[in-house]
């Protein structure tokens, strides 16, 4: 095994983790909420290793929660400002805000509680619709409190991923079970978009016959 992927490496890389502080702890998953590039899956299993597993927890839930929320007041604010208008045009993006509207909490939390989902995504299109401020922080709050405890609790003792095949095996079993839920539960959700738009199209036509009729 190489040695920077050793035992005495990642117990020296947890206590230099730990000695930033508990700010960091936050810190990292919140600025992941604005830069979602930065791996919020890597943020977590450092927090519960450093912190441990009810502790570690708490900060990444808190760190992503304000962050995601946070995200969801600033586009809620302007994100229909001229110099933001390229998300409002896009396609996508304009489907997801219709059905969010005609459908509510239910399908953005079920998504939130997934770890692979595409939360910036997510904050955008919440922030961009109708949908109340309060609801989307229970929603987002809920969401991410299931999400973050099942990366959490897998992650949560990683020297025992090393050293103990048979649990490495099962965790990589997990997680590729909740990629694919994820996948299919956003296959399901395109589904229902398509469906929910072609609907509103009908119904816009529909208004509009009568209107000149």
């Amino acid at each position: 095994m190489p040695d920077w992927f050793s035992m005495e490496t990642l117990s020296n890389l947890t206590h230099d983790y730990r000695a930033l502080g508990p700010i960091i702890g936050i810190l990292l998953p919140f600025l992941e909420a604005f830069l979602p590039f930065l791996p919020l899956i890597v943020f977590i299993v450092a927090n519960v290793n450093a912190y441990g597993l009810l502790f570690g927890f708490l900060l990444s839930w808190a760190g992503s929660v304000i962050g995601a929320y946070t995200v969801f007041l600033v586009i809620r604010k302007y994100g229909r400002a001229r110099v933001l208008g390229f998300i409002t045009r896009h396609e996508k993006i304009q489907k997801l805000i219709l059905w969010v509207e005609r459908n509510g909490f239910g399908p953005l939390f079920l998504l939130i509680c997934f770890p692979f989902t595409p939360s910036a995504l997510v904050n955008i299109v919440a922030g961009l619709s109708n949908m109340k401020k309060n609801t989307y922080l229970w929603t987002v709050t809920l969401g991410k409190l299931i999400m973050i405890f099942i990366v959490s609790f897998i992650g949560s003792d990683i020297k025992a991923l090393i050293t103990q095949p048979v649990r490495t095996a099962i965790v990589a079993l997990i997680i590729v079970i909740l990629w694919f839920l994820g996948k299919r539960i956003e296959k399901r959700i395109d589904k229902k978009v398509e469906a929910d738009l072609r609907t509103f199209r009908v119904e816009r036509k529909s208004k509009k016959g009568e209107k000149f009729g």
